[in-house]
């Protein structure tokens, strides 16, 4: 029989602070972690807002990395504890994967500044070990001497839904009983933001920045660039029972499709066919969506269209992307771990500064606050640039 794969742990660092319980009552709230950015020098900048974490969650943590390195260790060391994996598992059976979408922004951007603009001939010897995409999942994998599958999916936006969806396959396809999955991106760097300006993509409200992502509304302007981690300790589900661990959920299904279209503007059918995927196993139980939800006007009402021809308009969705911005190759991560959260708490995160919906997103969004619901599964939809997709069908502590 093919191995059902559990969630056994949950961490998360997010513009909400570090930690579930942040999380789950910033979504609870309905309240934006989006705020003026404090951890760089925005003068120069026009946007000037982000989805930061605050700084109180995360200095003096793992230092001798680059930020986005930090930020999976420190959600990986949350899953971890409440997963209680300790020295009794099989290392060389433990798997680390971590997507990341840019890798260490904050390593490079110093580098480059030393060289273009201070005129300096040399870097830091550990530029690009800091810099490289897989530094997080190779300091994660030596924090805790997973000897298993170890890569960083790199995939834009989609990158730490495939890190979870591969970590379910691996563990399905017998090579490791235990996988730490997820996704890190600490974008927040003058050089990123002012290459996303570039694109005229961005949400700029720097007197409201916490109303500045509005998903699905008439009015929304573009995405609100962010930063943080999501972890999640999988494993066999008798690994897991044998352990006597306590089961948070079920990865049941992931679906991955690639548009071969347009580097930028995605397509209904590459998500729906990814949707399909993901469900196949699933679809009568499917009571929630965490859509991409980026506000930009592509996205939102593409990614509509793909939700209604695979299940209807029946089913709520919401973007807690309107709460904690954009984070990248992180977001697919952040977003299941928010909504695993949300869900087995027994309500519905919802899209908050909907106030005027575009009438081609015509769903249900949860508009603007929190609803009581018991959902049995969810799905968390990722759709990258390059035609990057990736859905993970997720079943709740409801529906085991």
């Amino acid at each position: 029989m093919t191995p059902r794969v559990a969630i056994t742990g949950i961490g998360i660092l997010s513009p909400f602070g570090r930690g579930r319980a942040a999380a789950c009552q910033a979504m609870r709230d309905g309240r934006s972690g989006i705020r003026r950015i404090e951890s760089i020098d925005t003068a120069a900048l026009n946007c000037k807002i982000g989805g930061e974490v605050p700084a109180e969650a995360h200095q003096g943590s793992f230092k001798g990395f680059d930020r986005f390195s930090r930020f999976a260790l420190i959600a990986s060391e949350e899953a971890m504890e409440q997963a209680k994996i300790g020295d009794t598992i099989d290392k060389e059976r433990f798997g680390v994967i971590i997507g990341t979408g840019l890798g260490g922004c904050e390593t490079l951007d110093a580098a480059f500044r030393r060289v273009y603009k201070d005129g300096q001939s040399r870097v830091a010897p550990t530029s690009i070990p800091w810099s490289m995409y897989n530094a997080a999942a190779s300091a994660v994998s030596t924090h805790f001497g997973a000897k298993g599958p170890a890569y960083a999916p790199v995939s834009a936006c989609a990158s730490s839904a495939h890190a979870i969806g591969h970590a379910f396959q691996i563990i399905r396809s017998g090579q490791a009983d235990v996988m730490l999955a997820g996704g890190s991106d600490a974008p927040l760097t003058f050089g990123i933001i002012l290459a996303w300006e570039s694109m005229r993509v961005l949400a700029v409200d720097n007197e409201h920045p916490e109303a500045a992502c509005r998903p699905f509304s008439a009015d929304r302007k573009g995405l609100v660039l962010a930063e943080g981690a999501a972890a999640l300790v999988l494993e066999s589900m008798d690994h897991a029972q044998r352990r006597g661990q306590p089961i948070l959920g079920e990865i049941v299904g992931f679906g991955i499709t690639s548009d071969a279209g347009h580097l930028t503007d995605p397509s209904a059918d590459g998500a729906a066919r990814a949707m399909r995927m993901a469900v196949s196993e699933v679809s009568p139980d499917i009571g929630y969506i965490n859509a991409h939800g980026t506000a930009t006007r592509a996205n939102d009402a593409t990614e509509t269209s793909a939700i209604k021809s695979v299940l209807g308009d029946r089913i709520p969705v919401s973007s807690t992307k309107s709460m904690h911005g954009h984070a990248m190759g992180a977001s697919g991560a952040i977003e299941i771990a928010c909504s695993l959260l949300a869900l087995n708490d027994g309500f519905l995160p919802p899209t908050i500064n909907l106030d005027k919906p575009d009438p081609a997103c015509d769903l249900d969004y949860v508009p603007n606050a929190s609803r009581p619901a018991r959902v049995a599964a969810f799905l968390s939809n990722s759709f990258g640039f390059g035609g990057m997709n990736g859905v993970v069908a997720v079943r709740t502590i409801h529906g085991l």
